[in-house]
């Protein structure tokens, strides 16, 4: 590597599903890689899978919308494989429901998990990025920012994050540090496979049906949203910042 500054990843959310993927490509793009998640067990295992194909990483549990739980595993990535200078909040959980039905823990939960837990990474992390005056940070909103039946809790936490990106971009653009949000359509994963459950409706038709509405005719995968983030976090990509593209097989309003 030419660059001056470290090769160091940190993902959340990364025991599965998109924030799985996002690790692995970053791995693949020769960065080293903190897995970050609630299920320790799962970001454990993932990070003996990457280092056993030759990569570096460690998994770390974490509650992210726990001040102490952040500063630790922060600390503990940049002690064993050097000061972070890439940060992909992906963290994230759903409590559906209409708002008549919601609850506060419903609301809470979301919200701490999104919001205070990318702050709280973000916080963390960024001094090691403008210390090396250079950083990556890309952030996982939604297309439930532009509003979806069910999801008022989700909704405003994805459009939260788009606010919180494009705020960071301009706090943190003359420390060489970008920050941009991705929003995906529908992807297969295991949250959305619940939400067919949840619905009574067999996956391969829930997603079927996502597809028809959808202008290339498929749903997205995990490894679409990593394809992107490992644009993002690119030394290609260092003029690109404070945006959000969204990832979902077509336009959005």
């Amino acid at each position: 590597m030419t660059e001056s500054h470290s090769r160091v990843a940190i993902v959340t959310g990364a025991g599965r599903g998109i924030g799985a993927a996002v690790a692995r490509r970053l791995s693949a793009d020769g960065f080293a890689v903190g897995l970050l998640d609630l299920d320790s067990s799962a970001v454990k295992s993932g990070a003996e899978d990457l280092a056993s194909g030759g990569g570096r990483a460690v998994g770390v549990g974490l509650d992210v919308s726990n001040t102490e739980q952040v500063e630790a595993a922060v600390a503990k990535v940049a002690e064993e494989l050097g000061p972070p200078t890439v940060l992909v909040n992906n963290a994230g959980i759903t409590r559906d429901n209409l708002i008549f039905k919601m609850t506060d823990e419903d609301w809470d939960s979301v919200l701490n998990v999104h919001l205070r837990g990318s702050f709280l990474m973000t916080r963390a992390v960024q001094k090691h990025m403008t210390a090396q005056k250079w950083g990556r940070i890309v952030n996982l909103s939604s297309t439930s920012a532009l509003g979806n039946r069910g999801q008022v809790n989700y909704s405003a936490a994805k459009a939260g994050m788009q606010g919180f990106t494009k705020t960071l971009a301009i706090e943190l653009g003359k420390f060489n540090v970008t920050a941009n949000a991705i929003a995906p359509g529908f992807i297969a994963t295991d949250m959305t496979a619940a939400t067919a459950e949840r619905l009574g409706i067999p996956f391969e038709d829930f997603k079927k049906g996502a597809a028809q509405q959808i202008p290339v005719q498929r749903v997205g995968t995990p490894d679409d949203i990593a394809h992107t983030v490992s644009f993002l976090v690119s030394e290609g990509a260092g003029f690109v910042s404070g945006q959000v593209i969204y990832v979902a097989g077509g336009p959005k309003d």
